[in-house]
């Protein structure tokens, strides 16, 4: 079915045009004409189906024309993930009238005071800085009509809930509402109870799940080696961009500096950069100036960059969904891709809580001709044709390095 058909008003139609696309994503196909009527949403999908277009489209369409003051308020946990919804806004609602501002922390705040006291139709915000601008009397939610909570499960890990909470009791009870949320906890479900209104579950795919267009593997390794097999990697695939996660900024660092020395063009994201360091970083990365991104799990969730050949995990999650996710920034719109997570032996108990969250072993490969000390990461596993594998368990030992030419 085309977007023609599902009810978005010209000139919403004429953005989606203008983006170049043609057929609406399945989140797309069942979101769009639910919140066109204007019922409450709880909503699941796999990364890179669309899901800020589902609710970006038809929110444009229920608007309709300029009002100064805020009528649609979006939360989101990170800048970046604001950042690129407000992005989508404009892109989107490039034929219409409307009008949008980011609020986020981490830059002045002259520009986003004279853009709330000047009234945006569409306020995109982090919690935490849009809570200090209520505050200081420059946001005003009283005639909010359509909220939306993006990536509510990460609010909570992040701490945000209490936050959230204060910002919805000063939005008007009659509104529209809408989560979108990996997973469901149970904090999660008692704030989907208290804010929305019988709302319709609209769930995409198995959310435990990796994308199916995604191959992953786990590549064990004695910890003094990690460094040693991740350049060997490197070396031996045929990438076009790898997006690396480190578990923490000092980490991510680190890896960053020691790339930087042998010749990479990589860039560096986490929550330590300034707001334009990270700007620099995305942008550059975007645009193929930096085969290579190093980045903490600010990264793994919204990040919405086209071409990302191979995910590498330099350090194993700490948490089963971040994989998921993680993996999920490559093989999006159902293009393919490689993922690849370097493991030691104390990552034994995490890699088992991955694989029983996704319902799935994961294969475990190996280098050929790469000179492996021993290590407890080994135990339980069997060569298979030159490569690892945990016993009982088959895997194809064709698919990676390919290629992707855009």
């Amino acid at each position: 079915m085309p977007f023609s058909k599902l009810g978005l008003s010209p000139k919403a139609l004429e953005g989606v045009k203008a983006a170049g696309y043609t057929e609406p994503t399945p989140i797309q196909l069942r979101a769009i004409p639910v919140v066109l009527r204007g019922a409450d949403v709880i909503g699941s999908a796999q990364t890179g189906t669309g899901k800020t277009a589902a609710f970006v489209l038809p929110v444009l369409t229920r608007l309709e024309t300029h009002k100064p003051f805020a009528r649609c308020l979006v939360l989101t946990p990170t800048r970046e993930l604001a950042a690129q919804v407000e992005t989508a806004v404009r892109d989107y609602g490039r034929f219409t009238n409307l009008t949008a501002t980011v609020i986020f922390g981490g830059v002045g705040y002259n520009r986003q005071t004279e853009d709330l006291r000047r009234g945006c139709d569409i306020i995109v915000a982090t919690p935490g800085r849009l809570l200090d601008h209520m505050q200081q009397g420059n946001a005003r939610l009283d005639r909010v009509e359509i909220l939306i909570l993006d990536e509510a499960d990460r609010m909570l890990d992040m701490g945000f809930l209490p936050d959230v909470r204060r910002i919805i009791e000063k939005c008007p009870r009659q509104r529209q509402t809408m989560l979108f949320s990996a997973t469901i906890p149970p904090e999660i479900e008692g704030l989907c109870k208290w804010a929305l209104r019988n709302p319709e579950t609209i769930e995409i795919g198995a959310r435990r799940s990796p994308a199916a267009t995604v191959t992953h593997a786990l590549y064990p390794v004695a910890d003094a080696q990690k460094y040693e097999l991740l350049c060997e990697l490197l070396k031996r695939t045929n990438f076009d961009q790898v997006l690396l996660f480190a578990r923490t900024r000092h980490g991510a660092d680190r890896i960053h500096q020691r790339l930087q020395r042998e010749g990479h063009s990589v860039a560096v994201l986490h929550s330590d950069r300034t707001q334009q360091e990270r700007e620099h970083s995305l942008n550059g990365f975007r645009n193929g100036r930096f085969e290579i991104m190093v980045a903490t799990d600010i990264a793994s969730r919204g990040l919405d960059v086209e071409g990302i050949s191979h995910v590498i995990n330099y350090d194993v999650p700490q948490h089963p969904e971040d994989y998921v996710h993680r993996i999920g920034r490559t093989g999006r719109a159902q293009a393919v891709g490689d993922a690849f997570t370097l493991m030691v032996a104390e990552d034994v108990e995490h890699v088992q809580a991955i694989e029983r969250f996704i319902g799935q072993k994961i294969a475990r490969m190996k280098l050929d001709n790469f000179p492996y000390l021993y290590t407890r990461a080994f135990e339980a596993v069997v060569p298979i044709r030159g490569k690892l594998v945990r016993a009982g368990s088959t895997v194809s030992t064709s698919g990676f390095g390919r290629r992707r030419r855009r």
